[in-house]
């Protein structure tokens, strides 16, 4: 019943089961559970087998591993996952992913500039995505200098989710510090869609 709207939603690249969210936790609950128990290569064994289903259902499902073990990640197993950033590509699912690799660094903060080393002047436009959105949430410890070289790499880049993810990585480090974005935007060529973004808290 669900599955032509949530397609639609996605522009009809993926099929989907119909699953709404509560209802897919709800049913992946005790896979979930059940996967803190597992080796971490099974883990990892478990979110290849789910990428490769066809119902766009079980991409979250994978992600959703990542979420509940990421505290016994190590960088290898990161940068094993970043792989799945290329894999099946639109904005949900990488946006999800960018919450596991917030995730990590968050409990690594000196790994953050290695993380951010595996996206930042990616060939894949997804990948600097993450890059530019990768310290999203993040306050005191959000590092400047990092967020600028994500966003000045991509900054005359004529791609929507880019210039997308530019703004909104600035509005959000605008309830931080509006001050710093303030200077920011003043002092660099951004796109319209970028200003419009990263100005809505201004």
């Amino acid at each position: 019943m669900n599955q032509a709207p949530m397609a639609g939603y996605m522009r009809n690249q993926f099929p989907f089961a119909g699953l709404k969210t509560p209802d897919r936790k709800q049913q992946s609950h005790d896979l979930i559970q059940a996967s803190k128990q597992l080796p971490v290569a099974a883990v990892l064994t478990g979110v290849a087998q789910l990428y490769q289903r066809s119902q766009r259902e079980y991409q979250y499902v994978a992600i959703d591993m990542c979420v509940a073990n990421v505290r016994r990640f190590d960088f290898g197993d990161i940068r094993h996952l970043t792989s799945f950033i290329t894999k099946k590509s639109w904005w949900d699912t990488v946006d999800t992913w960018r919450k596991v690799f917030g995730l990590y660094i968050r409990r690594h903060p000196e790994q953050k500039q290695v993380v951010f080393d595996l996206f930042y002047q990616s060939e894949n436009m997804w990948m600097r995505r993450v890059a530019i959105i990768l310290q999203l949430l993040e306050k005191e410890t959000l590092d400047q200098t990092m967020l600028t070289r994500a966003i000045e790499y991509d900054i005359s880049t004529d791609e929507f989710f880019i210039q997308k993810a530019i703004g909104w990585a600035l509005r959000d480090y605008s309830k931080t510090d509006s001050e710093w974005v303030k200077a920011f935007i003043a002092s660099h060529s951004l796109s319209k869609l970028a200003v419009r973004e990263g100005s809505k808290y201004l």
